[in-house]
């Protein structure tokens, strides 16, 4: 069977080429204008970034395939479902404001912007997929809608799945707010209470009263209420200084498998194209509002018909790269050849890599190709 072909280029640049112009190429030569799409209402999954975040994607990254699908006589938009935590991205109206406060404006971009669960995130389409875990996938109406999917991924770390690339663009992006209650159901972040400092972060990003606090002074300590909890992980992440809440290992792996069967839904019986930049690579997603320092040097641009085997070629150019000093993953304790595992050790994104494979969605036989 032929190897995937992944495109990859750096950032690297001349006074005759510019990182833009780089990118136009890169796309050019992995093939996104040989899709047909004239005329047809394309839908370019983007993660707008919660405001306060400076890791998210530039808009003219952006700009540069919007430009090229116009050029293709596609009808694009920009996309994303709401979330399910504290942020400006809840709702469909303060979700186009932050779109718009990043960048992500006609203006800047060329296209609208569309939210694809609606105002409230209930306006969703149960995508039959018969997959091992879900048999149904529930997927934003817009993307849905939609005749094909580009997706433009900022690649970086991820608490809960160790990181975050095309599959987890498309499969918990493009998830409405029930299909994330859907992909978190299986398991509920932990406290260790003697790791417990009672700073309260973890309840200042808890969107569902799950969080309450018990004692006083030095013995005040965070307790989850399972029953309200939705599996959200917002409160890993918010107790990145402490570590004392984590998820349990079977809900990452469950997590990520999950992810990759919402994927396979979003782009079902759709032509698609992805292209995933691999820089400002931050420990956590970009839905805080705010980002650590890299981890990583940027590494470089890659696109590919195949989301798992850009993925795969991702993480393995990441795991390449010397681990940059006095970051968040040179202070933990674990030193294996996988950066991503050694920043949120409780995670497993191979999981969803090779589930990912299993089902049909890609594979992780790839061949790299530099332009």
């Amino acid at each position: 069977m032929e190897k995937s072909k992944v495109y990859y280029t750096s950032f690297r640049t001349t006074l005759d080429t510019n990182i833009l112009q780089k990118l136009r190429r890169l796309i050019t030569k992995a093939g996104m204008p040989t899709m047909d799409l004239d005329g047809k209402f394309t839908a370019v999954k983007i993660h707008f970034g919660e405001p306060g975040n400076m890791a998210y994607l530039r808009p003219g990254y952006v700009k540069v395939v919007i430009d090229m699908l116009k050029e293709m006589g596609a009808r694009p938009f920009l996309t994303d479902c709401n979330t399910l935590y504290v942020g400006k991205r809840r709702n469909a109206l303060d979700h186009l404001e932050a779109a718009y406060e990043n960048g992500f404006n006609p203006f800047q971009t060329g296209c609208h912007v569309i939210i694809a669960d609606g105002l409230d995130g209930s306006d969703d389409v149960a995508v039959p997929i018969d997959g091992e875990y879900c048999k149904e996938a529930y997927i934003g109406r817009a993307a849905v809608d939609a005749e094909a999917i580009i997706s433009v991924s900022h690649f970086k770390g991820h608490e809960g799945a160790g990181f975050g690339g095309a599959l987890k663009n498309l499969g918990m992006g493009l998830g409405s707010c029930a299909g994330k209650r859907h992909m978190h159901h299986e398991g509920k972040p932990q406290v260790t209470a003697d790791m417990c400092v009672g700073c309260g972060m973890c309840i200042r990003q808890c969107a569902h009263n799950a969080i309450r606090f018990e004692g006083e002074g030095k013995g005040r300590k965070a307790v989850i209420n399972h029953d309200l909890c939705l599996g959200c992980g917002r409160c890993v992440g918010a107790c990145r200084n402490h570590g004392a809440i984590t998820g349990p290992d079977s809900r990452t792996d469950m997590l990520v498998r999950k992810i990759s069967e919402y994927a396979m839904a979003a782009v079902k019986n759709k032509p698609h194209f992805h292209v995933s930049l691999v820089m400002d690579v931050s420990p956590f997603c970009d839905c805080y509002g705010t980002n650590d320092v890299p981890i990583i040097p940027d590494v470089g641009m890659f696109a590919s018909f195949d989301p798992v085997a850009l993925d795969l070629a991702c993480a393995d150019a990441c795991n390449k790269m010397h681990r940059c000093e006095h970051t968040y993953l040179t202070e933990q304790d674990n030193h294996t050849d996988d950066i991503f595992h050694d920043t949120h050790p409780v995670t497993n994104w191979r999981a969803g890599i090779e589930h990912a494979q299993k089902i049909g969605l890609g594979s992780m036989d790839y061949e790299l190709i530099e332009v």
